[in-house]
């Protein structure tokens, strides 16, 4: 019979460590120093409970417990020492069935992780989704992770050994993520499009209005009927709509989406998270036939990353009437315009201004979002609650200094542009610093016809600089400036600068944003309020309606924009059942 919380928070302290016995690799004491939790709310509970408990173990119990660990296809595989856990773990990944060539580059990798950080490597082999990684999967993430450094390689392995523990709870809880599972299939088979030239390689890139693009619209749009919405079309824009409606004709609707558009090989779960989570709920309510006092529209919007043309948010703002129409002349890197592009789709530009949404037939808007960083990955948190969307101002510039001789030129008659730039990057980051939040970055530095003998006379340069109000982004901006000028005087270099875009900074509506903290709290799960570094729709949708965001964890530290960007069933599964709480808390 499969464990339940009630059992649990009713057994004695001992008789609980031992009902949650393999869950960590014979170190029974991560349970134990759990217990002091009780009772446990929810399995979500649980599990933080245990993940924290971890956390504030000293560094020598935590390499105990990685040593606790059997290294993978290893000897204790080979010789069926392994527990009854790590057996099944290993066999669902196939690795009690390696061929010689595989067996022995797993023994390679082993010895060479052992040598370089003195203890076995561990992964999580049952993967994001639980069913079991590939061999190829294992052994391309050994080799990647063998390039890590000590102290960031012993927290993934924590990492691991936590979702390792996850995987153990949910088996003998008997528990299945069926929502998380299925949201996390409709990612791996919406990605199935991929524009020509990085399908072939393997690659996930799908840019505005191309024919994976067109195929992703269709696929989202059957997917919005298959599981109930009222009403699906496609917008002027590509947008792809999906609206289930609320109790009565006249109700107001919440609205939600996100993007499904990527940038140039990146991952599966950018943008496309927040239109399939909504998708999940709709899809509940339709099943038990139930409408809410409000409708729910579902927007997968069709360009946020702005990758085929400069025009980033056009579909986002076409829905606050933003939409500018000279980019219908803008061409791509074909010579074909989006006037072109949008008619070659079936999609009529004179339709344009009518996208654009009443705020007072609606509600609000609330977006889910994959975090594409690393703190709630560090945190090891599954959710987060956004407090605002940074302000961002950027800049294109060129220091321009004196081209000279590298091996005449004493160092006191020097106007070095790269040293100016190098003086200029290290006073931004420590300015930026200063703030907590703020973030500045020189994302681009050149040096025209540089030589490796010549002192560089000319150096452009990139400046993105971030925070999350307006007053903290320009006071930032003032000071970087400011600091900037002093640079040019006291070396002699000229500046060429120009502002290239400013965006204002988009905080949650208190009301909403408490919304999501509720939902979390309701899972069990702490509410950890943070920013949002980088821009989101919701940015758009604010300068009409109140919005909020709820981030959800990614693997891999937290990576985006890269083919490396994943999350977990069980995290889908919290943020299906966020949403849904959200929901029904608005419903009541």
């Amino acid at each position: 019979m499969p464990l339940s919380l009630e059992q649990l928070n009713a057994a004695s302290a001992a008789e609980a460590v031992a009902l949650l016995d393999g869950i960590y690799e014979h170190s029974p004491w991560v349970a134990e120093r759990a217990m002091g939790e009780r009772p446990f709310r929810s399995l979500a509970h649980l599990k933080h409970a245990l993940v924290a408990a971890l956390a504030r173990s000293s560094v020598e119990e935590q390499l105990g417990l990685i040593r606790a660990h059997p290294e993978l296809a290893g000897k204790a595989m080979v010789s069926k020492t392994l527990t009854s856990e790590s057996t099944n773990e290993q066999s669902k990944a196939g690795l009690t069935a390696c061929t010689p060539e595989e067996f022995a580059r797993l023994q390679q990798l082993n010895a060479d992780y052992n040598a370089k950080f003195g203890f076995p490597f561990i992964l999580a082999v049952r993967g994001a989704r639980g069913q079991g990684l590939s061999k190829q999967q294992i052994i391309e993430t050994f080799a990647r992770r063998l390039e890590g450094q000590p102290n960031v390689e012993r927290e993934e392995c924590l990492r691991n050994i936590n979702r390792i523990a996850e995987i153990r709870l949910n088996d003998k809880f008997g528990i299945e993520p069926v929502r998380g599972n299925e949201v996390w299939d409709w990612h791996e088979d919406l990605a199935r499009h991929s524009d020509p030239g990085f399908a072939e390689k393997g690659q996930l890139t799908v840019t505005y209005l191309t024919e994976a693009h067109l195929a992703c619209a269709r696929q989202i749009a059957q997917g919005m009927k298959d599981v109930g919405f009222d009403e699906v079309l496609i917008d002027a824009v590509g947008n792809v709509v999906g609206r289930y409606h609320g109790a009565k004709p006249e109700a107001k609707y919440l609205l939600t989406g996100s993007h499904y558009d990527t940038v140039r090989n990146g991952g599966k779960y950018d943008g496309r998270l927040g239109v399939f989570v909504p998708m999940a709920c709709v899809r509940e309510l339709h099943r038990a036939g139930r409408r809410l006092p409000f409708g729910i529209e579902v927007v997968a919007f069709s360009e946020e990353e702005g990758q085929r043309y400069k025009a980033t948010f056009l579909a986002s703002g076409a829905l606050v009437g933003q939409f500018d129409n000279a980019w219908l002349e803008q061409k791509d890197t074909d010579g074909i315009t989006m006037r072109e592009a949008m008619r070659q789709a079936g999609l009529k530009p004179e339709d344009i201004p009518a996208l654009e949404r009443d705020p007072q037939r609606y509600l609000g808007f609330v977006e889910v979002h994959i975090e594409q960083g690393p703190v709630l990955h560090e945190l090891q948190l599954p959710l987060g609650v956004v407090s605002s969307i940074n302000g961002s101002v950027r800049f294109l510039g060129e220091l321009v200094g004196v081209a000279c001789h590298a091996g005449t030129t004493p160092m006191d008659r020097r106007h070095d542009a790269v040293c100016g730039l190098a003086e200029l990057a290290l006073y931004m980051e420590q300015r930026a610093r200063q703030d907590g939040d703020s973030v500045a970055t020189i994302g681009q530095l050149n040096v025209p016809a540089g030589s490796i003998n010549v002192v560089p006379g000319r150096c452009s340069f990139s400046m993105d600089l971030r925070a999350p109000t307006n007053a903290q982004r320009d006071a930032l901006m003032a000071d970087v400036l400011a600091e900037l000028d002093r640079i040019c005087q006291r070396r002699g270099l000229g500046l060429k600068l120009e502002e290239t875009m400013r965006a204002s900074a988009a905080p949650s509506a208190p009301e909403w944003q408490a919304r999501w903290e509720q939902a979390v709290q309701a899972l069990g799960l702490p509410v950890h309020r943070m920013p949002s570094g980088a821009g989101h729709d919701a940015m758009k949708l604010h300068e009409r309606m109140p919005q909020a965001m709820l981030f959800v964890r990614g693997q891999n530290a937290g990576i985006s924009h890269n083919p490396l960007e994943a999350t977990t069933n069980d995290d889908i599964e919290l943020a299906v059942q966020a949403f849904s709480h959200l929901l029904q808390h608005l419903a009541a």
